[in-house]
């Protein structure tokens, strides 16, 4: 299967175009200490049914070396109690912050969180800097996104702001069924 990976930036913060807020109440705030349960819960819940399976394989001690790391942030979006999105920020490259996953819940897919998550993510990345003082300001704020992400995911990016600086085509094999939110899991799937 041929996949397509885009690459996008924003390199000042007034860049950040804001969504219109959801028409139910999102709690967002950062889960501030570092929890493998919590990431590998999000990190399946959400990307199960897009092929995310790189963290598939870490243990419990690789998710804390990874998010006990000055600059890696957890955002979560809440509604009424209940994740329903996450965003990871990752600021350890000099300057720049990764959003190195984002996404929703299925559930939550279409209710007009995304973009106001992102829109948050975007603020809390560019203003990584004043919760770890001693990482370098930042100067640039980015992220990829590919045809194994959610089909709004792009649409999103650009809305809120985000400009494309490189697109990638790359050959892939992936198995017949993306790994679902746990194995064995039966849930039924979205039409569309």
């Amino acid at each position: 299967m041929e996949i397509t990976t885009w690459y996008l930036e924003q390199t000042s913060p007034e860049q950040i175009r804001p969504a219109a807020p959801p028409a139910e109440p999102v709690e967002i705030r950062r889960a501030e200490l570092p929890s493998p349960e919590l990431n590998r819960y999000l990190f399946t819940a959400v990307g199960g049914d897009w092929f995310w399976t790189e963290r598939l394989s870490w243990t419990w001690q690789q998710w804390l070396d990874w998010l006990d790391r000055p600059g890696v942030e957890t955002w979560l979006a809440t509604v009424r109690g209940t994740p329903a999105g996450y965003a990871e920020l990752n600021g350890h490259t000099p300057g720049e912050v990764e959003i190195a996953y984002f996404g929703l819940l299925p559930q939550f897919v279409g209710r007009r969180i995304g973009g106001h998550l992102l829109t948050a993510a975007l603020r809390n990345a560019w203003k990584l800097g004043d919760r770890w003082p001693a990482l370098p300001e930042v100067r640039r704020v980015w992220l990829h996104t590919g045809t194994l992400d959610g089909p709004a995911a792009l649409a999103n990016y650009q809305a809120r702001g985000l400009k494309l600086y490189r697109t990638e085509l790359e050959q892939v094999t992936l198995p017949a069924e993306p790994p679902g939110p746990w194995p064995g899991a039966q849930r039924p799937r979205a039409a569309g």
